[in-house]
């Protein structure tokens, strides 16, 4: 086992039990923390220069941003700031340029037309993991003894169930080829890659395959490839899986990359119970409530944490909004016009509407003592909807519930503020009535000459 920094890695490839040669490719590149697992595709050997290209030219892009890797760990600011999504873009278009570069090479060649590459990556910067991916090869997070697929499949199985033209069901038995990728490097000029950014803690342990791996690890079976991958020596981890693979058929290549943050056995309890808290305090709230985990770990990227001092101010009435905010932990104040009309505490949110456009803050928030609040700038949250299409129907499906609970609750609100206007009024008037009753209004009769006006004196 090799390590990198805090990282730790293992390695493996094989030919598999049906294939006479190998068309996939994986490069380590410990000083750059960089992980690439490729499946080349094409027949003739095309695929094999197709991943070779590929995991060439990603390795020499992102080599050549170092120093803005660099910048981002460091955490350096003004001019020289670098944001994850500057380090999103270095990789995604280190992905095309290798989508580029494959595609001329097939272009020079007849026998090679047509050659792609699936392509799955990690980049460990600071404490996040950035993980890249196209087609079918997979990225799993093992943390605290429990497995998780972070990447999603771009198949005709996925595309289907995603799009609803098919369910599940008549999916798994009508589609012969439902594995099929719909997204590869080199195929066509440029690609689509997507992109997930992991808050990573000590002890999480990350697996990049082949689906000469993952296909035979499906459904209940992942918690087997959990307990495989949960070896405290990641060499012995690794020869498990490929020997499982072959074990079960080895119907394809094999090839898996094992990379361990810090030391398999250590726990860093603290930030893993923050990082949970985060995601479960997101999860609970009506905007993301409907989201699946890889989804929730879309929003979780975009989402910053900020400390705020006891009565330091977070938003002030009538400032143009740009953030959502959500308390992660002590409460803040709500007040307008210097009245204070609510306490928030942890999981609840405020400024909502500053996701949607920009308008005048409606209140003023203090820090009622030391608070963390978790915000999602609406920048970032106008690229999920950009980006990831699927998740922005859902979002945006959720966010009109949210505004038609608002409408109703201040339907409500308007209901009952007439009805006691009506009240009052009307007691005014009732009392202003009884007042009236309560007073004895003595008239004094008029003069004898008036009350016989014909008569004589």
């Amino acid at each position: 086992m090799t390590e990198s920094g805090v990282a730790q890695f293992a390695a493996l490839t094989d030919v598999g039990r049906q294939r006479d040669h190998n068309e996939d490719n994986f490069l380590v590149d410990r000083k750059l923390s960089l992980y690439v697992v490729c499946d080349g595709m094409g027949g003739h050997a095309a695929g094999e220069v197709a991943s070779a290209i590929a995991v060439r030219t990603v390795h020499e892009e992102v080599k050549r941003e170092l120093e803005l890797i660099d910048d981002y760990v460091a955490g350096k600011t003004g001019a020289d700031r670098v944001s994850k999504r500057d380090v999103i873009n270095m990789l995604e278009f280190a992905v095309n340029r290798a989508s580029g570069r494959v595609h001329a090479e097939a272009s020079k060649d007849a026998t090679k037309r047509g050659m792609g590459t699936t392509l799955v990556s990690i980049l460990l910067a600071g404490n996040q993991a950035f993980v890249t991916y196209v087609g079918d090869s997979r990225c799993y997070l093992l943390r605290n003894g429990a497995i998780q697929q972070i990447t999603e499949d771009h198949n005709v199985y996925n595309e289907l169930i995603k799009k609803k033209k098919l369910p599940k069901e008549k999916a798994d038995k009508l589609l012969s080829q439902k594995n099929a990728v719909t997204r590869a490097v080199g195929v066509y000029e440029h690609c689509e890659p997507d992109t997930l950014v992991i808050d990573v803690v000590a002890g999480d342990r990350f697996l990049l395959c082949t689906d000469g791996l993952s296909m035979y690890f499906e459904g209940d079976e992942v918690a087997e490839l959990g307990k495989l991958l949960s070896s405290h020596d990641a060499e012995v981890a690794v020869k498990s899986l490929i020997d499982a693979a072959n074990a079960r058929g080895g119907g394809d290549n094999v090839t898996a990359i094992i990379v361990t943050v810090g030391d398999v056995t250590a726990r860093d309890d603290a930030r893993a119970q923050k990082l949970q808290l985060k995601r479960d305090i997101l999860a609970r709230m009506p905007l993301f409530r409907m989201l699946g985990e890889r989804e929730l770990l879309r929003v979780q990227e975009v989402t910053e944490v900020a400390s705020y001092k006891n009565g330091e101010r977070v938003i002030k009435e009538g400032d143009r909004g740009e953030e959502l905010f959500i308390v992660l932990s002590g409460q803040v104040k709500v007040l307008r016009g210097g009245t204070q009309l609510a306490n928030l505490k942890q999981g609840e949110h405020f400024g909502e509407m500053a996701l949607i456009r920009a308008q005048p803050r409606s209140a003023t928030v203090l820090s009622d003592g030391d608070s963390e609040l978790m915000l999602i700038r609406r920048v970032d949250f106008f690229d999920i909807l950009r980006k990831e299409h699927q998740l922005a129907v859902k979002l945006l499906w959720q966010f009109l519930g949210v505004l038609a609970d608002r409408l109703a609750d201040t339907s409500r609100e308007l209901d009952h503020a007439r009805e006691e206007l009506a009240e009052d009024i009307t007691s005014e008037i009732f009392d202003e009535e009884e007042d009236d009753n309560r007073k004895t209004l003595v008239i004094p009769p008029p003069p004898r000459s008036l009350r016989n006006p014909g008569g004589s004196s």
